[in-house]
């Protein structure tokens, strides 16, 4: 595997590059968007269905899936055919699809204290994610939620670190089938994403997209049991957080990206951004970061070592126009 993507990457442009790290929005992107940039990624967010149209049919779900799949393999341009990803938010249940199984928020699901139970909910929302045509889900979020004022505390399992280990280990296996077994991402599952790495669910005053300010170790010890166990079920994908700790945002982190999750805690799949996250990096914008030169050590740079997906829809956008007028990057 390796070597075919080693051979992928040599026979790939810049600009074909830079499209496989965009993640657009359906609403925003088209299939012909996919076949011209070489698009990496598309996401359906919460109110976007095919055709903008709420009752969309399943079959209307698996045609545009399919549609997007053949812009991505079309090779009639030189570019190299490379599988397009279609990520959505099926968070408690397939939750955008009309008719799909919805589940109790993970507050809930925390309460029954039943890791069988979470299991079972991750195979059902699996088998009815992949009926769509989707390959991948952004969940489970593993925040441990440590300020009830928090105004998304309804998406935690629990405050307690050791629950939310155990039912992020079970939801993923869930999702993805257990690991080094037939069932493995088979037909009747889907990648799963461990998110909001990391700290969200603790910080001061429960500020959404608020400040972190646990020591490195407490981070780790409270709010990072939930990756270590995904982690071990083999989770394939991490999405980083809006938060910031000590201060800078995470997106913009490469030590807690690189460093502690790849390197010290072994990750080695694709990071996601959340929607447009790395626009909120200090010295960023949605159409630009400052030069590395003129920020911290921190510096929103470290996308080029942390971030293989930017998950957004407003920056799609900039860019398209962008390459529309024709800019190049330098």
């Amino acid at each position: 595997m390796e070597k075919k993507i080693a051979e992928l990457l040599a026979r790939m442009t810049l600009e074909q590059k830079v499209g496989q790290m965009v993640q657009a929005e359906i609403r925003d992107a088209t299939p012909e968007d996919v076949r011209k940039y070489r698009l990496g990624s598309i996401l359906n967010g919460g109110g976007a269905f095919p055709g903008n149209d709420k009752h969309a049919t399943v079959a209307d779900w698996v045609k545009l899936a399919d549609q997007f799949y053949d812009a991505s393999m079309d090779t009639s341009g030189g570019a190299p055919a490379i599988p397009v990803i279609w990520g959505t938010d099926a968070v408690h249940g397939h939750n955008n699809v009309i008719g799909a199984t919805l589940f109790p928020h993970n507050i809930g699901l925390g309460a029954t204290r039943n890791a069988d139970l979470i299991q079972r909910i991750g195979e059902v929302t699996a088998i009815e994610v992949a009926a769509t045509g989707i390959d991948w889900t952004f969940a489970p979020t593993v925040a441990v939620v440590r300020d009830d004022r928090w105004g998304r505390t309804y998406e935690g399992y629990s405050e307690d670190p050791e629950i939310v280990k155990a039912f992020a280990e079970r939801m993923v296996v869930g999702l993805q089938g257990a690991p080094a077994t037939s069932t493995f991402l088979d037909s009747n599952h889907v990648i799963a994403t461990a998110k909001h790495f990391i700290g969200d669910g603790g910080t001061d005053q429960g500020i959404d997209r608020g400040d972190n300010l646990s020591p490195e170790q407490q981070l780790l010890d409270v709010h990072g049991q939930g990756y270590t166990a995904a982690m071990s079920a083999g989770v394939q994908t991490v999405m980083a957080s809006y938060n910031s700790w000590r201060g800078w945002k995470v997106h913009g982190q490469e030590y807690l990206l690189t460093h502690v999750l790849k390197k010290q805690m072994g990750f080695d799949g694709p990071v996601v951004s959340d929607w447009d996250g790395v626009d909120e990096v200090q010295a960023c914008s949605k159409d630009k970061c400052a030069h590395p030169s003129n920020t911290s050590k921190h510096h929103p740079y470290a996308l080029r070592h942390d971030q293989e997906l930017c998950g957004d829809s407003a920056s799609w956008f900039e860019e398209k126009a962008s390459k529309e007028a024709g800019y190049r990057a330098a």
